[in-house]
């Protein structure tokens, strides 16, 4: 990595700025912020940078503006989003428009280092023109979230959309494996095309490859006419296959043989059709430890794994507890009747149930609540009796939250380290540091004296403390 890095930053947020500024230069950057999207194209016209990170919801022209306008102008340069409001819509949107990559805030500065190397490291080592993407008309995909584990989801997506590989999806039942298919599909140049899905538990290789394939007049008991099977119904879309992990060995060869030629015979058939459709798989078993057992064909695997997606636990969303409960009260509600309302009591279970069955446990739990509840008020003696047990528990100090907040930089240490940065840089001038961080000398000396920083004498003979001034501590931005 070289030092001469140059990294433009554009949010509207001081704090985001001070961070990425210290955590970035400390990584041997070069760096320039800026508060919004016009400043930023100022200091592209002014200066060469090696990439952007920008936050998406600025005043003054936004980061989904902006990557347009330096699109226009280098089409290669690494570009980041940033946003505290992730959404699929916002993730295949910031995509679309040719983002490299897409963070969600809050993040750990050490990923935010790492990924700036990777794509650094990837513009020097080719000379990659991303393809031309379609308009796409952003729809509805049903899916809620904003934690960071989500909004990686949302990328994913976004990423498979643009491709025709097929996609294997893995995550514990009630994850919404099927909703994130669709989305798949909706948002691919296949929308306009059928999006079929079969769930393979339960059925045995004759029914399930009737079911798929087809078949013809006889070709086994109950067979007295001729069907096509969804894989010729599905032509030109996309076909979801759920519970793989389910099947056996004799109908993986035969999927897996479909998949290698494009061609459908339907049972009972010597003839073969060819179809153009996307396979999207998916398990809620560990494929990879199905393989290594023996029980789970490692070619198939290979095959339906071009692209895989895996979805996180409810427990592990921090955060989307709160918002899947505000979108499954709204679609619940009918038309006309009044909104529904959660008790504080309620929420708090809800909060505090680490929900083995996922979204889908959630959003049973609110249907039999809001059946339960009287004048749209929804108490926690209407939750199910497994979460609302848990009213007298407090799980705080094991949220993941909890857990992200210790183990990422602590501020005090960081303002320590990069005051001691610019103070070193400016020879220890008081005067030339207040100026770059837009402080006064006074309070330079009381950040000195609190850090109990020592360095060089200062030119201008400032090294004694100043008196307090509440004044100037109520415009210390950084302390």
């Amino acid at each position: 990595m070289s030092n001469q890095s140059h990294i433009l930053i554009a949010d509207d947020e001081r704090s985001i700025r001070l961070m990425l500024e210290t955590g970035l230069t400390l990584n041997g950057f070069r760096v320039t912020s800026v508060r919004n999207g016009r400043e930023a194209l100022e200091a592209m016209s002014a200066g060469k940078f090696d990439a952007v990170l920008s936050d998406i919801y600025m005043p003054d022209l936004g980061g989904l503006e902006l990557v347009d306008a330096l699109r226009a102008v280098d089409p290669n340069l690494p570009i980041v989003l940033m946003t505290a409001q992730g959404s699929l819509q916002v993730a295949v949107e910031a995509v679309t428009r040719g983002a490299s990559d897409f963070i969600g805030k809050p993040f750990d500065i050490s990923a935010v280092v790492d990924l700036l190397r990777r794509l650094l490291e990837a513009r020097r080592e080719a000379d990659a023109v991303p393809a031309a993407e379609p308009d796409l008309q952003l729809t509805q995909a049903g899916l809620v979230g904003r934690s960071a584990p989500m909004i990686v989801v949302y990328k994913l997506i976004a990423q498979a959309a643009r491709t025709e590989a097929t996609v294997l999806i893995l995550g514990e039942s009630g994850t919404g494996k099927e909703l994130v298919a669709r989305a798949i599909h909706d948002f691919s140049s296949r929308r306009a095309r059928p999006f079929l899905s079969v769930n393979c538990s339960g059925l045995t290789d004759t029914l399930l490859e009737a079911e798929l394939f087809g078949h013809t007049r006889g070709a086994f008991t109950g067979a007295t006419g001729e069907r096509a099977g969804l894989f010729e119904a599905a032509d030109g879309g996309t076909l979801f296959l759920d519970e793989l992990a389910s099947t056996s060995p004799a109908f993986q060869q035969s999927l897996l043989r479909v998949l290698q030629s494009g061609e459908v015979r339907r049972v009972g058939s010597t003839q073969s059709r060819r179809m153009n459709v996307r396979v999207i798989g998916a398990s809620n078993a560990p494929l990879r430890e199905l393989v290594a057992a023996g029980t789970f064909r490692a070619d198939l695997y290979y095959r339906l794994s071009v692209l895989s997606i895996e979805l996180p636990p409810l427990r592990d969303r921090t955060g989307d507890v709160e918002l899947l409960t505000g979108h499954f009260l709204k679609s619940f509600r009918d038309a006309g009747d009044a909104p529904l309302h959660l008790t504080r009591e309620a929420a708090e279970a809800l909060g505090a149930h680490n929900f083995p069955g996922n979204v889908r446990e959630l959003e049973n739990a609110l249907r039999r609540a809001v059946a339960l509840s009287s004048g749209g008020v929804v108490t926690i003696d209407c939750l199910p009796p497994e979460i609302g047990v848990r009213r007298a528990k407090t799980a705080v100090a094991e949220r993941p939250e909890q857990r992200l907040i210790a183990d990422r930089p602590n501020m005090e240490e960081l303002q320590r380290r990069y005051l001691q940065l610019i103070l070193e840089e400016t020879g220890w001038n008081r005067r030339r540091a207040a100026a770059v961080l837009d402080l006064d000398r006074r309070t330079i000396q009381r950040l000195i004296a609190r850090y109990q920083l020592h360095g060089a004498a200062d030119p201008e003979g400032e090294a004694e403390l100043e008196t307090e001034d509440e004044s100037a501590e109520r415009h210390m931005d950084i302390a």
